[in-house]
């Protein structure tokens, strides 16, 4: 069961964002960076209370997504990353991204915290951190 609305061209732009930002990380990575990206699209706290759709996350301003403003975003979808898209909209999550709303790619260590939120691990070149449940209840609700 999808644990967020998704259109066939909404899957298209996850599955595009999240190779993006993740290929180098494999299909792992990018599952944990997709994992990020459907966590925002489903809450409605911190920066993500009018972020109702996975368009809306990744063209977000400011907060979006970096790779939106590369033009390998802009190729067309992969049927493999557009298969790892849906494993995500149908409620598939995996740590440390399983309730992360953000993460990025530091030059060294991953800091303890990065503006407030907390490390919740590394995978490959990349760091996740979540807030804290009193900051975001609803990322750490099982579907």
């Amino acid at each position: 069961m999808a644990v967020i609305k998704a259109s066939s061209s909404d899957i298209d732009v996850l599955a595009r964002l999240m190779r993006a930002e993740a290929e180098g990380e494999g299909e792992q990575g990018m599952l944990m960076a997709g994992n990020v990206m459907v966590n925002r699209a489903r809450v409605r706290c911190l920066d993500f209370g009018n972020v109702n759709t996975i368009p809306q996350v990744a063209f977000q301003s400011p907060g979006g997504f970096e790779a939106v403003q590369k033009s390998y975003f802009y190729q067309r979808a992969r049927e493999r990353d557009k298969r790892l898209a849906r494993r995500l909209i149908n409620g598939e999550r995996f740590y440390p991204a399983d309730n992360a709303l953000w993460f990025f790619r530091p030059g060294g260590d991953c800091p303890d915290t990065w503006y407030g939120q907390v490390n919740s691990g590394r995978y490959k070149s990349h760091c996740f951190f979540i807030p804290t449940q009193e900051e975001c209840t609803e990322v750490f609700n099982t579907f």
